[in-house]
């Protein structure tokens, strides 16, 4: 069994490779050649700590296996330690052998915003110039970086309900050459993409708050009960997500589908999109939306990459499991 530290991750996965890893798992799913196993998120009632697995099996790209981890809240504060931890297990498909265990925190926030820029490219409108971001924490800075590569933008502008944190958001802005506004929520009105990455459990984004043709991006929600956007906001756009089965459960979707307000055959697989098998967006006026609730197929194809890449590099250790 070969064990890829987190340490090594950062030398091993880029942006570029990250996307590409995402974007084929994205098609693999929507062709029938991928499946995610049900998703365990559950609160363990320790630190207000929030727990889980993801799995899943992709035929085509012979990957089997989980990743483990989940949201400790106050691991900034108490530890110096970022709140996001998880770790990701391979198997061999064929023998249900254990083949590689791999730190998955460094890959949990690329592949995250891996997942909402192949939204950018296949669902924004070709002349958005100004991105918007609802959040400022640790995953706010890789969605930014990963969704400035897809379009040509020339302003960044941001809200956080701590707005202390927002010149997280005007460094990436800043290092790309761009000017960053700090922004009550009525100010993304301007936004022609709008990428939401909070923890929240309440609705902050409103429709009201959203122009006729922006694209927004909703990578926050992952669990039953948390919420970024107002469920009218899901009624009025044409939603596409990575797993229609997760996005009605517990992404973004679950409260309007819950309300009845949006139906599940509403809603659209991002594969499909980027097979050809979907259109996507119909006009420059179309509100279109993406429910990013983070499938473990992400997970598995970029960690399968990087087992690859630390191997041939000689970082990878192997054990007798």
């Amino acid at each position: 069994m070969w064990i890829v530290p987190e340490r090594e991750i950062a030398g091993l996965m880029t942006r570029e490779a990250a996307f590409g890893a995402v974007e084929k798992v994205f098609s693999s799913m929507a062709s029938g050649d991928a499946h995610n196993f049900p998703v365990i998120r559950e609160a363990i009632g320790h630190e207000e700590a929030l727990y889980g697995f993801k799995g899943g099996f992709d035929r085509a790209g012979a990957a089997l296996g989980l990743k483990a981890g989940g949201y400790w809240p106050h691991n900034l504060e108490k530890r110096g330690l970022i709140n996001h931890q998880s770790t990701v297990f391979l198997f061999d498909p064929d023998t249900g052998k254990a083949s590689a265990m791999v730190g998955g925190n460094l890959l949990t926030a690329l592949r995250t915003a891996a997942a909402s820029s192949v939204s950018i490219k296949h669902l924004a409108r070709s002349d958005a110039k100004v991105i918007g971001m609802v959040g400022a924490g640790h995953q706010a800075t890789f969605q930014l970086r990963a969704a400035l590569e897809q379009r040509n933008f020339d302003k960044v502008i941001g809200w956080n309900l701590h707005p202390e944190m927002l010149p997280n958001l005007e460094k990436v802005a800043t290092q790309a050459g761009l000017p960053f506004e700090a922004v009550e929520l009525d100010g993304l009105h301007e936004a022609d993409v709008i990428i939401t990455i909070t923890s929240s459990f309440e609705a902050s984004l409103m429709s009201h708050h959203v122009s006729d043709g922006t694209h927004i991006a909703c990578m926050g929600t992952d669990t039953v009960g948390k919420q970024e956007v107002e469920p009218a906001l899901i009624e009025r756009a044409s939603v596409f997500t990575d797993e229609v089965a997760q996005a009605i459960s517990l992404g973004e979707s679950q409260h309007a589908v819950c309300a009845g307000t949006k139906a599940e055959s509403d809603i659209n697989e991002i594969g499909a999109v980027i097979n050809g098998t979907h259109r996507g967006r119909k006009s420059d006026d179309e509100v279109t939306l993406f429910d990013g609730t983070g499938v473990g197929l992400q997970d598995l194809a970029v960690a399968a990459s990087v087992v690859d890449l630390a191997i041939a590099k000689g970082v990878a250790i192997e054990v007798d499991f």
